[in-house]
């Protein structure tokens, strides 16, 4: 069995209950109070069995780092605690491994964290999915959307700094490894009413004050407006700063955005020069005037801000004012122009900017598509992502119409996610074999027949009444209510049969009552007719078409004049019902996934949960109800591995390893703790418990295990720790006694040893002392005898001395001196000595006549041997550089006045370089020999004396001349066909080579050259034939010498003479016998 992976799970260390179906008794108190414990300590994430419940924490927590990401990633759902990362992680799993297309759906309040949560899941899954250049673009294009549709959709609310005032549902597109391909973004009713009023505490939407805190001088100057959000009607003041927001860093954030997006810098202009001139459309007055047929009529007070958005936006300035002042009515071939009061001009005004800005948002939403939307055309898988308002429930009959259609909206999501629940739950009971029961649940959609029917739904009948003729009112809308839903038993009003209240105030004459799941809600029928109405003037729209501004005029389609169109536009509520129809169709083919958002307060702090807000939003969401859904049938199931694993250690055969199939283990294991068999089912992969109380007893009973598993460790723990400490202690006590017994014995050793040593040298001195006086006894001894022997020989020698004395005493005496002088000179001579170096002539002077040969003899030998010392020193380069200068000495030295200049000149032989050179390179291909001397040589002409230049190459076996600047070979000698060189004696460079009569080189006679380098190249040339003949070269060195040129015999003569180029000498013919050389 593969080692066990040790994993936490949903239940380990659970504050209060992780998971709502788990939850005991399970009722509005309980559920509140668990959501209160967890949010406490900082778990703000509940679990609904699949469905996540977030409590906004309105402070940063630590739970969304990389490491949190990487932790959550590939777990099962219930692995680890609840997170809106278990459920990103299970949906994008779910479309890349099982191809199953996903949404993902949060509501919630304003201000409970729904769009931070659409943030998250996104963030997730661009952190799980794929790598790469392209990849990693369309994710940031994803993400960077968000910034722009918050700007434009988003504003600060009592409830929420940054409430979303708009529905968003955004599918995400993945190719089939699960990388991003793009997106598709939807929006649904975006709150336009906003852009002309805000209820008090509350904002404009956010770029309004993005563009007038963070746009450059420069760009507020073009678009005429000014810093001062009080200069615009359409701004409130009293909320117009907000704590902790950076308007100005914002609004760079959102440029940045808007580029990475896609959109181009004339695009991002066109649209900052829409939200200014709606922001100059609050500022434009109107006031009354009255006409001669008695009719008010209005006119703008000033013009100058009229004149503003014209120039701003390309329109006629007589043309809007005229848009202003009257309205035309077409009805067949017949076309009614109207004067407006000011409160018509004040409403045409508002419906301008409401619709203008309301467009700009739907371009907006569809350029960011364009920039998103997948370019390839293969299958996609879809992760849908729906951020949308939630159930709106406002104090003092203040719900309208919007919030009539938000909650219209929330009754269908209710009624899908029922549907869909417990269609889940069915596919799983089927799937594991489980019997289906039926489920008692309260079924909503009675309530959206009421709101949808085609026939008699509120809706309709809203329709209705707009398109009727005559008088249309409120009035008139809610008495046509009364008299068809009267009858309904989730409708009431004063009028109504089902009213229990008729006289209660509470339920004043224009409003009406609709009990939606989430409870009672009342409406204020005012304004109803006019806000699904939701008319532009036809005026307005074609002068909008007639704008030159590029975007402005594609906003306004229907004021094109070619194609007017005298039906009317769709009202506001059959649009939305339109919407919502298509998306629910859209979320019933993907897999739901639910995160439910709460509000813990409604001061938007830290660590304070009201629970009636709490309780309220609980009840709109319909939580319980969920609960009890899922708790209908079995409220916990899990795989046999996991439940295995977790409570194995319960039973004696599971503990510690199951050899056979998991679901045999369990069903060991439950038997063994005999659970009722009424309380759990065997499903084809799983366990499916029905009572909460079965799971906390088998959490209860591991508890207790766990602790006893604990104690026995900590008791096995606790011996091998005693036991190692006793064995360590034992072997450090034996390793203590042998060291103090070894302690004990070297001391005793020293002691003995120190003793020994003591008698040992006594007993040596003893001995010593007694062998030396015997020594000096016998050395005593043997003095006296040799001193008597001494004595006795001395005698002897003395009376023989006196014999021989006359005969032989003056011969001993001088050789013993002559003897002591030698030994004296040479002593001296010792520290006398010259240094090494070959030329010091240093040499002691000598001391006695007599010595005159041996001292010169000495001078030579060290001479010589110093000569030696020096010659070993020298590397084989440098003794054939030495040699040829001492060939060179033997043969010039003292006959040839250049020689002395030569000396201190070192010998190259290559001056050119041929190896180096590459104008040479023809020249040295021609030569395989190695060449000694390369050099430019003066080759003097045999019929004039005139010079030419040539190389000069001596090689191995021949002599050669080539042509200096083509380096063609232009005469070949082999050296044994040399026989003489000629030169003079004097200071010049001339010299004649002799060559071999009847020889092939010989033809044209003998070589006349000048060089620079004479006696290198006659010593070089002198050596090299030498080693190649074994005969000598003549050198002859004369001031006049015989050449042969070709035939005759030429005299080479050498003369003194003043020289006009300096001291160059020249050579002249002066006849067929004779050739002058004049030296300087």
């Amino acid at each position: 069995m593969a080692k066990m992976e040790v994993k936490t799970s949903l239940l380990d260390n659970m504050i209060g209950v992780g998971d709502m179906v788990l939850l005991e008794p399970l009722n509005e108190e309980t559920f509140i109070n668990n959501l209160k414990k967890r949010f406490d300590h900082n778990e703000i994430y509940t679990y609904i069995g699949s469905v996540v419940i977030s409590v906004n924490p309105y402070r940063s927590l630590p739970i969304y780092s990389p490491e949190k990401v990487e932790d959550y990633r590939n777990r099962n759902f219930y692995e680890l605690s609840p997170h809106i990362f278990a459920l990103s992680d299970e949906a994008y799993r779910s479309l890349r491994d099982q191809d199953k297309d996903q949404c993902i759906l949060i509501t919630g309040e304003s201000g409970a964290g729904k769009t931070e949560a659409s943030k998250l899941v996104m963030s997730y899954v661009a952190a799980v999915c794929g790598k790469g250049a392209e990849v990693n673009q369309v994710k940031e294009q994803l993400l960077q959307s968000n910034p722009v549709l918050e700007a434009f959709g988003n504003a600060k609310t009592v409830r929420n700094d940054n409430s979303s005032r708009f529905g968003k549902y955004m599918d995400i597109e993945f190719d089939f490894k699960g990388d991003p391909l793009g997106g598709v973004i939807s929006n649904y009713l975006l709150e336009k009413s906003r852009v002309v009023k805000q209820p008090r505490g509350e904002r404009n939407f956010h770029v309004f004050y993005q563009l007038l805190s963070g746009a450059s001088e420069e760009l507020l100057n073009k678009l005429t407006l000014e810093r001062d959000f009080s200069r615009y009607n359409y701004l409130s003041l009293d909320s117009a700063k907000v704590n902790g927001v950076d308007d100005a860093a914002n609004f760079r954030t959102v440029r940045n955005a808007m580029q990475i997006v896609g959109f181009m810098d004339h695009e991002a202009e066109s649209v900052l020069e829409v939200v200014a001139a709606v922001l100059k459309l609050g500022n434009i007055e109107f006031k009354p005037e009255s006409r001669v047929n008695g009719l008010d009529e209005s006119k703008i007070k000033d013009k100058n801000e009229l004149k503003e958005i014209c120039e701003l936006t390309g329109i006629d300035q007589s043309v809007l004012e005229r848009a202003f002042s009257f309205r035309t009515v077409e009805a067949k071939q017949e076309k009614v122009s109207t004067t407006l009061n000011v409160a018509q001009a004040y409403y045409a005004r508002d419906a301008l900017a409401k619709n203008l800005y309301s467009r700009l948002f739907s371009w907006l939403v569809n350029r960011i598509n364009e920039s998103i939307k997948a370019q390839t055309k293969v299958r996609k898988k879809v992760m849908g992502v729906l951020d949308i308002y939630g159930f709106e429930i406002f104090e003092n009959a203040d719900n309208s119409f919007e919030q009539f259609i938000i909650n219209y909206c929330n009754e269908k999501l209710q009624q899908i996610f029922i549907e869909l629940t417990l269609k889940e739950e069915q596919e799983e009971y089927i799937r594991e074999g489980i019997e289906w029961t039926h489920i008692d649940y309260f079924n909503n959609a009675i309530i959206c027949d009421l709101i949808e029917n085609n026939t008699n739904g509120i809706l309709a009948m809203l329709d209705e009444e707009c398109l009727r003729p005559g008088t249309v009112t409120d009035e008139t809308f809610l008495e046509k209510l009364n008299q068809v839903c009267a009858t309904h038993q989730h409708f009431e009003s004063r009028m109504s049969k089902s009213s229990r209240f008729l006289n209660d105030t509470s339920l004043p004459h224009s409003c009406f009552r609709i009990q939606h799941y989430a409870g009672k809600v009342l409406y204020q029928v005012e304004g109803f007719v006019d806000k699904n109405n939701d008319l532009l003037y036809r005026d307005l729209s074609q002068a909008m078409w007639k704008a030159g501004h590029t975007l402005i005029k594609s906003l306004f389609p229907e004021g094109n004049p070619a194609k007017i169109n005298l039906k009317r536009p769709p009202t506001a509520g059959s649009q939305f019902k339109a919407s919502v129809a298509t998306l629910m169709r859209n979320l019933q083919t993907k897999n739901p996934n639910y995160i439910r958002c709460i509000k813990p307060n409604d001061k938007k702090a830290a660590h304070i949960f009201t629970e009636a807000l709490v309780c309220h939003q609980i009840r709109y969401l319909g939580l319980l109800e969920n609960v009890r859904v899922r708790r209908a049938g079995y409220a916990f199931r899990q795989a046999y591995e996991p439940c295995l694993e977790r409570y194995k250690m319960l039973c004696k055969q599971t503990w510690p390893h199951w050899k056979g199939p998991a679901r045999a283990g369990v069903e060991v294991l439950f038997n063994e703790l005999e659970i009722p068999v009424e309380e759990y089912s065997f499903g084809r992969s799983k366990i499916f418990i029905r009572n909460p109380r079965t799971l906390f007893k088998l959490e209860d009973l591991r508890k207790q295990r766990l602790e006893d598993l604990a104690t026995l460790i900590q008791k096995i723990y606790r011996g091998w720790k005693c036991r190692t400490h006793f064995l360590l202690m034992r072997k450090s006590q034996i390793v203590i006694a042998a060291w103090c017994r070894r302690y004990a014995q070297q001391k005793r050793y020293q002691q003995i040893k120190s003793s020994a040593l003591v008698i040992q040298s006594y007993i040596r001195g003893w001995k010593a002392r007694k062998i030396l006086r015997e020594l000096k006894h016998q050395k005593r001894c043997e003095e006296a005898a040799t001193t008597i022997a001494a004595y006795w020989r001395g005698t002897q020698v003395r009376r023989e001395y006196r014999k021989f004395f006359r005969a032989n005493a003056g011969k001993k005496i001088y050789e013993f001196t002559l003897q002591r002088i030698v030994q004296k000179y040479f002593l001296e001579m010792k520290n006398k000595m010259p240094s090494l170096s070959p030329i010091d002539k240093n040499w002691p002077p000598r001391p006695y006549l007599f010595l005159d040969s041996t001292h010169k003899e000495l001078k030579r030998i060290f001479h010589l041997w110093r000569c030696k010392k020096y010659r070993d020193q020298f590397t084989d380069q440098q003794k054939l550089i030495y040699e040829e200068k001492l060939e060179a000495s033997e043969l010039f030295k003292d006959k040839k006045a250049l020689y002395p200049s030569s000396v201190g000149q070192p010998f190259q032989g290559a001056y050119l370089e041929i190896n180096k050179n590459p104008k040479y390179k023809k020249l040295k291909d021609a030569i395989e020999e190695k060449i000694i001397i390369a050099e430019v040589v003066n080759k003097i002409n045999r019929a004039n004396g005139k010079s030419t230049s040539r190389i000069f190459l001596l090689t191995n076996n021949n002599l050669l001349l080539a042509d200096q600047k083509s380096g063609q070979i232009k005469s070949e000698v082999p050296l044994v066909d040399v026989t003489k060189v000629s030169m003079s004696s004097q200071n010049d460079g001339f010299f004649a080579v002799h060559l071999k009569e009847g020889s092939e080189a010989a033809s044209k006679g003998d070589f006349l050259f000048s060089s620079d380098h004479l006696i290198e190249m006659a010593t070089k040339l002198y050596r090299t034939t030498l080693s190649q003949t074994k005969q000598k070269l003549n050198i002859e060195i004369s001031d006049e010498f015989l050449v042969q040129f070709r035939q005759d015999k030429v005299c080479v003569k050498f003369i003194q003479g003043n020289q006009k180029n300096g001291s160059v000498p020249t050579c002249k013919r002066k006849n067929n016998r004779l050739l002058e050389v004049a030296v300087p």
